[in-house]
């Protein structure tokens, strides 16, 4: 059927290495260019006819992948087999962090590569057109496609282990610098050899279980420790979108508001001057006349104006139901004082107060006030006035910080993410 179409067959072919006799499979005739003995770990120059041995591991440390050589399945689409394995790693500040790669093989594409590091996956292509900015690669934002990439690490890059068969020359030690720029979920990335020459790659993150999946494998995908370069933030849009709604929502808000201060009426329903006698025995106390506090539940405004000077006193008001007995208690400590000091006059407090009593419902209401004060000769005359439907912006602050905690929390669970992604760059 292949070639019905004019496609050539895949035929796999098996080279005995020169050093332990021991026979190894190519499955990229005609592509491989060295291949890694399974038995004895030396690497062979498989272009070479007369198989040549390049490299020799008597005692070749042994490193198991994750999914073994010849593995077959889809990833993104496209048809694949593992055919090569290798193990990499950088050092920084004294410290190894190794990731694998495996070859992907398609005899009618190009080849791919799968990356692991702590369990995060990419799935990774060359790319034949350059980013704008140039080949060399530096620190600086990188375009490709109709996306931007961030600088994220520069490192030299070391082949520790090789298991299989590359389409290019390979050696465990072999170093290369490479520059990753972060676009989540895509990585760009390029790789400059001993040679100067550059190669750009772009790759795409892949959840563990997918490749799980798409290449049938058995058990379970190692867990993902931290947060890798391109790992999509599981957050995705979700700040932006909750901070849209957030805004809609505070501008119903204002919108009610605004009626409800132009519809406010504020209308005294009691007012009375009394005088408070510091040097009184006992305590002074007293009982207003009944007010009638009339229309639908709201605001109710209590004004406390003194000719304090220099003085404190507190009062505590008890606005009681004259029918049910329901009362709304509060208690205020009103002081102002003066003076002049180093040639500059100086003042603290006020001689007046306003309270606000939310929503109080329509009825009969008296007050009971109870004043004290500090023991002076000089008596405090005191006015106190209430008034009814007054314009209150407690409510819509309260609605403000209600619809905006949601899009704060969401937003600072982002940042927390992406704070944990990029401590992990050059630039962390």
């Amino acid at each position: 059927m292949a070639e019905a179409h004019g496609r050539r067959p895949v035929s796999v072919r098996s080279v005995n290495c020169p050093n332990c006799g021991a026979a190894t499979a190519v499955r990229t005739f005609g592509h491989a260019v060295n291949v890694v003995c399974q038995s004895c770990g030396s690497i062979l120059d498989a272009a070479n006819p007369g198989v040549t041995i390049l490299q020799r591991f008597t005692e070749a440390v042994r490193e198991e992948p994750l999914i073994p050589l010849g593995t077959r399945g889809k990833l993104l689409d496209i048809e694949c087999e593992v055919v090569g394995f290798q193990v990499r790693q950088i050092v920084v500040d004294g410290v190894a962090y190794r990731w694998r790669e495996y070859l992907l093989f398609n005899p009618y594409r190009e080849f791919r590569y799968l990356t692991e590091y702590a369990g995060h996956w990419n799935v990774v292509s060359t790319i034949s057109a350059l980013p704008d900015g140039g080949p060399t690669p530096d620190e600086s934002t990188r375009s490709y496609g109709e996306r931007e990439y961030r600088h994220f690490q520069t490192a030299d890059a070391t082949t520790t282990f090789v298991l299989g068969e590359f389409p290019w020359q390979v050696r465990v030690g072999d170093t290369t610098t490479g520059s990753d720029y972060v676009a989540p979920p895509f990585m760009l990335s390029a790789e400059v050899d001993a040679d100067k020459e550059v190669t750009w790659s772009l790759g795409r993150y892949v959840r563990g279980d997918e490749i799980w999946s798409s290449l049938s494998l058995s058990g379970a995908p190692p867990d993902p420790i931290g947060v890798f370069a391109n790992q999509p933030s599981p957050f995705g849009d979700a700040p932006r979108a909750m901070w849209r709604t957030a805004s809609r929502l505070a501008a119903l808000a204002a919108l009610l508001w605004i009626v409800h201060l132009a519809s406010a009426r504020g209308t005294q329903a009691f007012a009375q001057a009394y005088t408070f006698e510091p040097n009184a025995a006992a305590e002074t106390s007293l009982v207003t006349p009944v007010f009638e506090l009339d229309g639908r539940p709201t605001a109710v405004e209590i004004e406390t104006t003194t000719s304090l000077d220099n003085q404190w006193m507190f009062v505590g008001y008890a606005l009681v139901n004259d029918e049910t007995g329901q009362a709304f208690e509060v208690g205020r400590d009103v002081s102002y004082y003066r003076g002049y000091e180093d040639g500059e006059s100086w003042t603290e407090g006020s001689p007046s107060d306003t309270v606000e009593l939310p929503s109080v419902p329509r009825g009969r209401y008296f007050l009971r006030i109870e004043t004290e004060g500090e023991r002076t000769a000089v008596p405090v005359r005191y006015r106190v006035r209430v008034v009814r439907d007054v314009s209150s912006s407690l409510r819509f602050l309260v609605a403000l910080v209600l619809i905006a905690i949601p899009p704060i929390l969401a937003s600072w669970r982002a940042a927390m993410f992406e704070g944990r992604r990029w401590q992990e760059s050059d630039h962390g």
